[in-house]
């Protein structure tokens, strides 16, 4: 069954205020080729110290044209405005956009990814990833036409 954002993820950020982790399976590509979407489960724990580049974030962001939403994507920059920091977020399987958000706005970060059998995805920061971006769209290609099939 699946239910709107707009309800779970308030429930989800309850339970992680809690302390709680949460396991949940998200829906979308913007994460791929590291999170499958509707297929495999991501484990969501309370921010623990600061945010990091390459962490995979679930928060309500700011969108470009001025409107939020709930996103689960990798942090990609830090940007600093006086004391202020400001939090710039981009799905692995995006081309391009970008979210922005404060800690505030952060409810949790990515501990696991399990696949549906139950095998565990290593949590890469993807750093190498993010340095691909001009050659995206043909690597994203390239695994959707191989990787994909064997899934």
């Amino acid at each position: 069954m699946r239910i709107a954002n707009d309800i779970l993820i308030p429930e989800l950020a309850r339970l992680i205020a809690e302390e709680k982790e949460v396991r949940f399976t998200p829906s979308g590509v913007s994460m791929r080729p590291f999170i499958e979407g509707d297929k495999d489960s991501v484990i969501i724990s309370p921010l623990a110290g600061k945010p990091r580049k390459g962490d995979i974030l679930l928060a309500h962001a700011k969108t470009r044209d001025g409107g939020s939403t709930y996103v689960l994507h990798r942090l990609i920059r830090i940007e600093t405005r006086g004391e202020a920091f400001s939090y710039v977020l981009m799905g692995d399987g995006n081309l391009s956009g970008e979210e922005t958000c404060t800690e505030k706005d952060i409810i949790g970060r990515v501990s696991r990814i399990e696949t549906p059998s139950g095998r565990r995805k290593p949590l890469t920061r993807g750093r190498l990833w993010h340095w691909l971006l001009p050659c995206r769209k043909w690597l994203l290609k390239i695994y959707r036409h191989t990787c994909l099939k064997r899934y």
